[in-house]
Protein backbone atom coordinates (compact mmCIF):
# COMPACT_ATOMS: atom_id res chain seq x y z
CA UNK A 1 0.00 0.00 0.00
CA UNK A 2 1.18 3.28 -0.89
CA UNK A 3 2.12 5.47 2.32
CA UNK A 4 -0.11 8.10 3.08
CA UNK A 5 2.32 11.69 3.53
CA UNK A 6 1.94 13.25 6.15
CA UNK A 7 2.69 17.28 7.42
CA UNK A 8 3.98 17.87 11.18
CA UNK A 9 2.83 21.72 12.09
CA UNK A 10 4.94 23.00 15.24
CA UNK A 11 8.06 21.06 15.36
CA UNK A 12 8.56 21.81 19.44
CA UNK A 13 8.31 19.19 22.55
CA UNK A 14 5.58 17.22 21.72
CA UNK A 15 5.97 16.78 18.38
CA UNK A 16 9.80 15.78 18.80
CA UNK A 17 8.74 13.45 21.40
CA UNK A 18 5.69 11.97 20.22
CA UNK A 19 4.33 12.59 17.16
CA UNK A 20 7.46 12.89 14.70
CA UNK A 21 8.66 9.58 16.25
CA UNK A 22 5.67 7.56 16.12
CA UNK A 23 4.83 8.60 12.21
CA UNK A 24 8.54 7.61 11.81
CA UNK A 25 7.69 3.92 13.54
CA UNK A 26 3.81 3.56 10.78
CA UNK A 27 5.02 1.48 7.85
CA UNK A 28 1.92 3.73 6.32
CA UNK A 29 3.36 7.16 7.01
CA UNK A 30 5.55 9.10 5.19
CA UNK A 31 6.41 12.81 6.35
CA UNK A 32 7.00 15.31 3.39
CA UNK A 33 6.70 18.46 5.60
CA UNK A 34 8.05 19.76 8.74
CA UNK A 35 6.61 23.37 9.38
CA UNK A 36 7.72 26.03 12.33
CA UNK A 37 7.21 29.75 12.28
CA UNK A 38 10.81 28.87 13.32
CA UNK A 39 12.72 27.79 10.14
CA UNK A 40 15.57 26.18 12.16
CA UNK A 41 13.39 24.22 14.08
CA UNK A 42 11.80 22.36 10.83
CA UNK A 43 15.50 22.68 8.97
CA UNK A 44 16.62 20.51 12.25
CA UNK A 45 14.01 17.95 12.32
CA UNK A 46 15.02 17.48 8.38
CA UNK A 47 18.09 16.77 9.66
CA UNK A 48 17.62 14.94 12.48
CA UNK A 49 15.02 12.21 10.95
CA UNK A 50 16.39 12.36 7.42
CA UNK A 51 13.28 13.15 5.55
CA UNK A 52 10.52 15.59 4.41
CA UNK A 53 11.45 19.54 3.29
CA UNK A 54 11.33 22.68 5.99
CA UNK A 55 8.98 25.42 6.05
CA UNK A 56 7.41 27.93 7.88
CA UNK A 57 4.61 28.88 6.55
CA UNK A 58 1.79 25.86 6.88
CA UNK A 59 -0.49 27.95 3.97
CA UNK A 60 2.30 27.01 1.61
CA UNK A 61 1.16 23.30 1.73
CA UNK A 62 -2.68 23.25 2.08
CA UNK A 63 -3.01 22.67 -1.70
CA UNK A 64 -0.38 20.07 -2.01
CA UNK A 65 -2.75 17.59 -3.10
CA UNK A 66 -0.03 14.61 -1.85
CA UNK A 67 -1.24 15.69 1.76
CA UNK A 68 -3.94 13.69 3.81
CA UNK A 69 -2.92 13.94 7.08
CA UNK A 70 -1.60 16.75 9.48
CA UNK A 71 -0.35 16.89 13.03
CA UNK A 72 -0.69 20.01 14.60
CA UNK A 73 1.48 20.56 17.69
CA UNK A 74 1.38 24.24 18.08
CA UNK A 75 0.56 26.66 21.05
CA UNK A 76 -2.96 26.29 21.92
CA UNK A 77 -4.36 29.78 20.53
CA UNK A 78 -3.42 28.66 16.71
CA UNK A 79 -4.81 25.25 16.87
CA UNK A 80 -8.48 26.73 15.50
CA UNK A 81 -7.63 29.01 12.60
CA UNK A 82 -4.57 25.95 11.30
CA UNK A 83 -7.08 22.90 12.41
CA UNK A 84 -10.44 24.64 9.53
CA UNK A 85 -8.06 25.53 7.30
CA UNK A 86 -6.39 22.27 6.59
CA UNK A 87 -9.85 20.62 6.86
CA UNK A 88 -11.51 23.14 4.72
CA UNK A 89 -8.48 21.92 2.26
CA UNK A 90 -9.59 18.63 2.40
CA UNK A 91 -7.03 17.59 4.73
CA UNK A 92 -6.88 14.87 7.95
CA UNK A 93 -6.56 16.60 11.38
CA UNK A 94 -4.76 15.28 14.47
CA UNK A 95 -4.49 18.30 16.57
CA UNK A 96 -2.95 18.24 20.01
CA UNK A 97 -4.75 18.94 23.15
CA UNK A 98 -6.70 21.16 24.13
CA UNK A 99 -8.80 21.30 21.00
CA UNK A 100 -8.63 24.91 21.22
CA UNK A 101 -8.72 28.46 23.86
CA UNK A 102 -12.03 28.03 24.36
CA UNK A 103 -15.03 26.00 24.09
CA UNK A 104 -16.62 28.38 21.22
CA UNK A 105 -13.33 27.47 19.39
CA UNK A 106 -13.85 23.88 19.56
CA UNK A 107 -17.46 24.28 18.14
CA UNK A 108 -16.00 26.18 15.37
CA UNK A 109 -13.61 23.44 15.04
CA UNK A 110 -16.34 20.62 14.84
CA UNK A 111 -18.50 22.26 12.38
CA UNK A 112 -16.04 22.72 9.79
CA UNK A 113 -15.53 18.89 10.05
CA UNK A 114 -18.71 18.29 10.11
CA UNK A 115 -19.32 20.44 6.85
CA UNK A 116 -15.94 18.64 5.35
CA UNK A 117 -16.03 15.11 6.34
CA UNK A 118 -12.44 14.94 6.97
CA UNK A 119 -11.21 13.36 10.20
CA UNK A 120 -10.94 15.89 13.58
CA UNK A 121 -9.39 14.08 16.15
CA UNK A 122 -7.47 15.57 19.20
CA UNK A 123 -4.47 14.59 20.88
CA UNK A 124 -6.33 13.13 24.23
CA UNK A 125 -3.23 10.55 24.26
CA UNK A 126 -4.60 8.68 27.17
CA UNK A 127 -8.04 7.43 25.74
CA UNK A 128 -5.61 5.10 23.86
CA UNK A 129 -3.63 4.19 27.18
CA UNK A 130 -3.58 0.21 28.08
CA UNK A 131 -4.49 1.13 31.93
CA UNK A 132 -7.09 3.45 30.90
CA UNK A 133 -8.89 0.94 28.60
CA UNK A 134 -8.67 -1.89 31.19
CA UNK A 135 -10.39 0.36 34.00
CA UNK A 136 -12.88 1.70 31.05
CA UNK A 137 -13.64 -1.55 30.44
CA UNK A 138 -14.05 -2.70 34.47
CA UNK A 139 -16.70 -0.10 34.82
CA UNK A 140 -18.26 -0.66 31.14
CA UNK A 141 -18.89 -4.71 32.72
CA UNK A 142 -19.96 -3.85 36.36
CA UNK A 143 -16.73 -4.97 38.04
CA UNK A 144 -17.10 -1.50 40.09
CA UNK A 145 -20.89 -1.33 40.54
CA UNK A 146 -22.29 1.80 40.06
CA UNK A 147 -19.54 4.56 39.59
CA UNK A 148 -21.51 7.58 41.68
CA UNK A 149 -18.40 9.83 41.97
CA UNK A 150 -14.85 10.30 40.38
CA UNK A 151 -12.10 12.50 42.21
CA UNK A 152 -9.26 14.15 40.60
CA UNK A 153 -5.91 15.24 41.70
CA UNK A 154 -3.37 17.10 39.67
CA UNK A 155 -1.46 19.31 42.02
CA UNK A 156 2.62 19.89 42.30
CA UNK A 157 4.68 22.22 44.61
CA UNK A 158 5.96 24.32 42.30
CA UNK A 159 5.54 23.50 38.48
CA UNK A 160 4.79 26.66 36.91
CA UNK A 161 5.87 25.76 33.23
CA UNK A 162 8.08 28.78 31.20
CA UNK A 163 6.99 31.60 33.83
CA UNK A 164 5.99 34.74 31.41
CA UNK A 165 6.09 32.60 28.15
CA UNK A 166 3.41 30.86 26.12
CA UNK A 167 2.11 28.76 29.24
CA UNK A 168 1.23 31.94 31.21
CA UNK A 169 -0.20 33.77 29.03
CA UNK A 170 -4.19 33.51 28.61
CA UNK A 171 -4.32 35.02 24.61
CA UNK A 172 -2.42 32.34 23.88
CA UNK A 173 -2.73 29.35 25.68
CA UNK A 174 -6.21 30.01 27.24
CA UNK A 175 -5.52 29.09 30.54
CA UNK A 176 -3.44 27.75 32.96
CA UNK A 177 -3.23 24.30 35.06
CA UNK A 178 -6.81 23.74 34.22
CA UNK A 179 -6.43 23.37 30.12
CA UNK A 180 -2.81 22.20 30.36
CA UNK A 181 -2.96 19.19 32.53
CA UNK A 182 -6.47 19.08 33.72
CA UNK A 183 -7.73 18.81 30.31
CA UNK A 184 -6.09 14.86 30.26
CA UNK A 185 -7.31 14.04 33.74
CA UNK A 186 -10.74 15.26 33.10
CA UNK A 187 -10.43 13.55 29.39
CA UNK A 188 -10.07 10.24 31.57
CA UNK A 189 -12.84 10.70 33.59
CA UNK A 190 -15.59 10.95 30.78
CA UNK A 191 -13.87 8.59 28.80
CA UNK A 192 -14.07 5.48 31.72
CA UNK A 193 -17.24 7.09 32.70
CA UNK A 194 -19.22 6.66 29.02
CA UNK A 195 -18.33 10.91 28.07
CA UNK A 196 -22.04 11.16 30.26
CA UNK A 197 -23.41 14.57 29.32
CA UNK A 198 -22.48 17.64 32.45
CA UNK A 199 -25.42 19.38 33.28
CA UNK A 200 -24.23 21.98 36.16
CA UNK A 201 -20.40 23.33 37.29
CA UNK A 202 -19.23 25.13 40.23
CA UNK A 203 -15.57 25.74 40.18
CA UNK A 204 -13.11 28.67 41.23
CA UNK A 205 -9.60 29.08 39.60
CA UNK A 206 -7.05 31.08 41.02
CA UNK A 207 -3.66 32.89 40.28
CA UNK A 208 -1.54 33.53 42.77
CA UNK A 209 1.46 32.07 43.28
CA UNK A 210 3.38 33.30 40.05
CA UNK A 211 1.90 36.60 40.11
CA UNK A 212 5.05 37.96 41.62
CA UNK A 213 7.36 36.33 39.13
CA UNK A 214 10.76 37.76 40.09
CA UNK A 215 10.17 36.17 43.78
CA UNK A 216 8.84 33.12 42.41
CA UNK A 217 11.00 30.13 43.89
CA UNK A 218 11.01 27.02 41.76
CA UNK A 219 13.33 23.83 41.26
CA UNK A 220 12.65 23.70 37.43
CA UNK A 221 11.00 24.93 35.07
CA UNK A 222 10.62 22.56 32.36
CA UNK A 223 8.92 25.08 29.23
CA UNK A 224 12.45 27.56 29.17
CA UNK A 225 14.00 29.93 31.49
CA UNK A 226 11.91 32.45 33.08
CA UNK A 227 10.94 35.76 31.46
CA UNK A 228 9.63 38.57 33.76
CA UNK A 229 9.21 41.15 31.26
CA UNK A 230 6.68 38.34 29.80
CA UNK A 231 2.65 37.77 31.24
CA UNK A 232 1.01 35.79 34.08
CA UNK A 233 -2.64 35.92 33.96
CA UNK A 234 -3.54 32.25 34.46
CA UNK A 235 -4.84 30.09 36.66
CA UNK A 236 -1.98 28.22 38.66
CA UNK A 237 -4.95 26.30 41.41
CA UNK A 238 -8.54 25.44 40.42
CA UNK A 239 -10.97 23.22 42.71
CA UNK A 240 -14.56 22.22 40.85
CA UNK A 241 -17.66 20.07 41.40
CA UNK A 242 -19.25 18.41 37.80
CA UNK A 243 -22.46 17.09 38.04
CA UNK A 244 -23.24 14.84 35.15
CA UNK A 245 -25.60 12.24 34.03
CA UNK A 246 -23.47 9.93 35.37
CA UNK A 247 -21.03 9.92 38.37
CA UNK A 248 -20.54 13.66 40.04
CA UNK A 249 -16.92 14.76 39.58
CA UNK A 250 -14.54 17.21 41.78
CA UNK A 251 -11.10 18.25 41.13
CA UNK A 252 -8.30 20.04 42.76
CA UNK A 253 -5.59 21.14 40.22
CA UNK A 254 -2.13 23.42 40.78
CA UNK A 255 0.65 23.67 39.19
CA UNK A 256 1.94 25.39 42.00
CA UNK A 257 1.09 24.79 45.48
CA UNK A 258 2.28 25.56 48.91
CA UNK A 259 2.24 21.74 49.79
CA UNK A 260 5.23 19.85 49.09
CA UNK A 261 3.54 16.57 47.81
CA UNK A 262 2.98 15.73 44.39
CA UNK A 263 -0.11 14.05 42.87
CA UNK A 264 -1.64 13.02 39.74
CA UNK A 265 -4.42 10.01 40.31
CA UNK A 266 -7.66 9.19 39.60
CA UNK A 267 -10.32 8.03 42.21
CA UNK A 268 -13.55 5.86 40.81
CA UNK A 269 -15.92 5.05 43.40
CA UNK A 270 -17.87 2.74 43.13
CA UNK A 271 -20.62 0.74 45.09
CA UNK A 272 -19.26 -2.97 44.49
CA UNK A 273 -14.86 -1.54 44.12
CA UNK A 274 -13.16 1.63 43.93
CA UNK A 275 -9.94 2.19 41.52
CA UNK A 276 -7.05 4.53 42.06
CA UNK A 277 -5.45 5.48 38.81
CA UNK A 278 -2.03 6.78 39.09
CA UNK A 279 -2.09 9.03 36.05
CA UNK A 280 0.74 7.67 33.42
CA UNK A 281 1.21 4.71 35.37
CA UNK A 282 -0.74 2.00 37.25
CA UNK A 283 -3.55 1.42 39.58
CA UNK A 284 -5.13 -0.47 42.55
CA UNK A 285 -8.33 -2.27 42.88
CA UNK A 286 -10.23 -2.05 46.22
CA UNK A 287 -12.72 -4.26 47.14
CA UNK A 288 -14.54 -6.33 49.88
CA UNK A 289 -15.50 -9.94 49.50
CA UNK A 290 -16.68 -12.77 52.03
CA UNK A 291 -15.95 -10.55 55.15
CA UNK A 292 -12.17 -9.29 53.50
CA UNK A 293 -10.90 -5.94 51.91
CA UNK A 294 -9.06 -6.39 49.14
CA UNK A 295 -6.30 -4.73 47.51
CA UNK A 296 -5.00 -5.57 44.11
CA UNK A 297 -2.47 -4.12 41.62
CA UNK A 298 -3.27 -5.45 38.22
CA UNK A 299 0.10 -6.33 36.18
CA UNK A 300 -0.24 -5.43 31.72
CA UNK A 301 1.89 -4.50 29.54
CA UNK A 302 1.56 -0.59 29.43
CA UNK A 303 2.27 -0.17 25.60
CA UNK A 304 3.33 3.65 23.70
CA UNK A 305 0.29 5.15 23.81
CA UNK A 306 1.32 8.31 21.57
CA UNK A 307 2.33 5.33 18.96
CA UNK A 308 -1.30 3.34 18.99
CA UNK A 309 -2.59 7.01 18.51
CA UNK A 310 -1.00 7.90 15.61
CA UNK A 311 -1.57 4.42 14.05
CA UNK A 312 -5.00 4.54 15.12
CA UNK A 313 -5.01 7.96 13.32
CA UNK A 314 -3.49 6.85 10.07
CA UNK A 315 -5.88 3.68 10.14
CA UNK A 316 -8.98 5.39 11.11
CA UNK A 317 -8.51 8.08 7.63
CA UNK A 318 -8.21 4.55 5.86
CA UNK A 319 -11.11 2.57 6.80
CA UNK A 320 -13.53 5.68 8.22
CA UNK A 321 -13.69 4.48 11.82
CA UNK A 322 -14.77 7.16 13.97
CA UNK A 323 -12.37 7.19 17.24
CA UNK A 324 -13.26 7.88 20.49
CA UNK A 325 -11.06 10.89 20.25
CA UNK A 326 -12.94 12.09 17.69
CA UNK A 327 -14.07 16.41 18.10
CA UNK A 328 -17.68 15.27 18.54
CA UNK A 329 -16.25 13.37 21.73
CA UNK A 330 -13.56 15.03 22.92
CA UNK A 331 -15.69 18.83 22.84
CA UNK A 332 -17.79 17.98 25.24
CA UNK A 333 -14.54 18.64 27.92
CA UNK A 334 -14.00 21.80 26.12
CA UNK A 335 -17.44 22.25 27.16
CA UNK A 336 -16.64 21.25 31.17
CA UNK A 337 -13.33 23.54 31.04
CA UNK A 338 -14.85 26.67 29.53
CA UNK A 339 -18.08 26.14 32.17
CA UNK A 340 -14.98 26.13 35.04
CA UNK A 341 -13.61 28.90 33.77
CA UNK A 342 -17.14 30.82 33.56
CA UNK A 343 -18.09 29.84 37.07
CA UNK A 344 -15.16 31.08 38.52
CA UNK A 345 -14.98 34.50 36.89
CA UNK A 346 -18.93 34.64 37.95
CA UNK A 347 -18.43 33.48 41.35
CA UNK A 348 -21.94 31.07 40.46
CA UNK A 349 -22.52 27.58 39.55
CA UNK A 350 -22.90 27.68 35.80
CA UNK A 351 -25.93 25.60 34.12
CA UNK A 352 -24.43 23.88 30.89
CA UNK A 353 -27.55 24.36 28.51
CA UNK A 354 -26.21 28.03 29.19
CA UNK A 355 -23.50 27.59 26.88
CA UNK A 356 -24.81 27.03 23.82
CA UNK A 357 -24.87 30.02 22.64
CA UNK A 358 -21.30 30.97 23.70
Amino acid sequence: MKKMKVAVIGCGTIANSAHIPAYMANPCAEIKYFCDIIKEKAQKAVKEYGCGEAIQDYHDILNDPEIEAVSICTPNHVHASIAIDFLSAGKNVLCEKPAARTYSEALEMQKVQHETGKVLNIGVVNRFNTGVNIIKKMIETGELGEIYHVYVSFRAQRSIPGLGGAFTTKSIAGGGVLIDWGVHLLDIVMYCSGDPQPKTVSGQTYSMLGRNMENYSYLNMWAGPPDYSGTYDVDDFVTAMIRTEGPSITLNGAWAQNIGIEEMYIDFLGDKAGIRLQYGADFKIYSAQNGALFETTPKFNMGNHFQTEIDSFIECIRSGEKLPSHIDTVVVTAKIIQAIYDSSDAGAEITLTSLEDK
